[in-house]
């Protein structure tokens, strides 16, 4: 079964007068957020700015493309009421501003989707359905649905109008911010970079438009490689916004030729970016939303060094346990974050010795165990595995030093390169 508005036989390019019109219809249904200048610009050598459209009643840039969505329904849609399948984002926009119009909504969240955007979507009234093990399943589930039910389909990230309603995020930034030189957009789906790449390059065509995607769901950069949209393997990632497995044929072919880069980055990035955000600009984003920021910090986009680059925080509905991980995550890749393991003498004072060294470098404990049974090859030995607190690479490199230097079997855990 297959969405009307979005099929591969007939995509329909996005048209910049489709933007315009949303950005007058949108514009008390959204906010129009801050774009400001980043504590970051001396970090990353360039000058950046952030503009944060998690401020957003929902947390998230989705709310644009769903107000006008729903908005543009005409009378005997909006009294049937619509459908849709997402992971979060989309579908709080949509209950949202659903609740807000009046129009009744359904929503097809798979099992995979965070609990609290599952709560979000429920508090604001609709009907929500948790069924599927992944996005393909959910949407599935959800045209068929709304097929029985006589419900209008609304695709998060291709369905026109939603493409115009992401759109206005770029009108926004072209008029909050002068002489830029480039802007990186987050990619899932591909709504969002299609309109922002549209209203951006037609208004100011010499800006750089480049896209990010994660390494666990490369979407876009599979489907320019191959002229088409192509179907990928979606791992789990710290930016699940961006885990969309086939992009939109109409966002495709709307964004393509106007995107100039595209940049594919690991999750060790992603994590650190989230760091950087929460301590040097107190934003809390989630992982799609912070991807702008890994894609400079991978050192992809070096390029840029002393532009004025606009980064889109486009989510900020990030589940707090996962908050915590990737804060683990990125304090890891920081060198800040250690764990390793040695073996010492089961001996009174053993481990007080191995604390009175690491208290000599200025290292703090986090955390600490100890264990015998499973150290096999001397049973006057224990097995002491401790995770640790340090400034940065340099620090852990006296750490290791100091642990060898004192100790025959010491085993330090991957610690991986950051900016």
């Amino acid at each position: 079964m297959s969405d009307p508005y979005c099929l591969e036989s007939n995509p329909r390019q996005l048209k910049f007068a489709d933007i315009t019109s949303a950005a007058y219809k949108i514009k008390d249904g959204i906010v129009m957020t801050p774009c400001m200048k980043s504590h970051l610009s001396d970090l990353t050598k360039m000058e950046i700015f952030l503009k944060k459209d998690f401020f957003q009643v929902t947390g998230s840039f989705k709310e644009r493309g769903a107000c006008y969505a729903l908005l543009m329904l005409n009378e005997e849609q909006r009294a049937q009421g619509v459908i849709s399948a997402s992971l979060g984002n989309h579908a709080q926009a949509l209950c949202y501003h659903g609740n807000r119009l009046n129009i009744q909504v359904t929503v097809v969240m798979p099992i995979q989707a965070p609990i609290m955007k599952i709560q979000a979507c429920r508090r604001f009234g609709a009907t929500v359905i948790v069924e599927g093990a992944d996005m393909k399943e959910a949407k599935i589930i959800a045209l068929k649905k709304g097929h029985e039910l006589g419900l209008t389909y609304i695709n998060g990230y291709d369905h026109p109008d939603i493409m115009a309603g992401q759109g206005t995020v770029g009108l926004e930034i072209v008029d909050q911010v002068s002489n830029i030189d480039a802007i990186i957009v987050p990619v899932g789906g591909g709504g969002l970079i299609a309109g922002v790449a549209l209203a951006v390059k037609t208004l100011y065509p010499n800006i750089k438009i480049y896209g990010v995607e994660s390494d666990r769901c490369a979407s876009f950069s599979t489907a320019l490689k191959n002229g088409k949209p192509t179907p990928v393997t979606v791992q789990p990632t710290l930016a699940d916004g961006l885990a969309v497995p086939l992009v939109g044929w109409n966002a495709f072919v709307t964004a393509a030729p106007l995107i100039d880069k595209m940049v594919v980055v690991g999750e060790e990035w992603i994590a650190m970016a989230i760091l950087r955000l929460v301590e040097m600009e107190k934003c809390v984003v989630e992982g799609a939303g912070a991807s702008g920021l890994a894609a400079i910090l991978s050192g992809q986009c070096d390029e840029l060094v002393g532009k004025r680059v606009v980064l889109p925080l486009c989510g900020g509905n990030i589940d707090t346990t996962i908050l915590g991980r990737c804060i683990e995550r990125g304090l890891a890749a920081d060198g800040r974050l250690v764990k390793f393991s040695v073996n010492l003498s089961d001996r009174p004072g053993g481990i007080a010795e191995l604390c009175t060294i690491l208290a000599s470098v200025g290292v703090s404990i986090k955390d600490i165990m100890h264990e015998r049974a499973w150290v096999t090859r001397d049973v006057f030995s224990v097995k002491v595995k401790v995770m640790c607190e340090t400034r940065d690479m340099d620090h852990v490199k006296i750490l290791k030093d100091v642990i060898h230097q004192n100790y025959n079997i010491v085993s330090f855990g991957d610690i991986p390169k950051a900016t």
